[in-house]
């Protein structure tokens, strides 16, 4: 799933703001800020995350 800085993904339970796209064309691995605040690379697979509209 293609992604850019910014753009703000749930990851399992969890909801943050890409900071870094670290793939080619905007895939994972991407690092995260989390809404708690703690900030780390996350490798979903595509069933896995989903762009959050808010």
């Amino acid at each position: 799933m293609p992604a850019s800085v910014g753009d703000r993904i749930r990851v399992g339970s969890r909801v943050g703001e890409i900071v870094e796209v670290l793939g080619p064309k905007g895939n994972p691995p991407y690092t995260v800020r989390f809404d708690d605040g703690e900030e780390e690379t996350v490798f979903p697979l595509p069933d896995e995350v989903e762009i959050v509209e808010e």
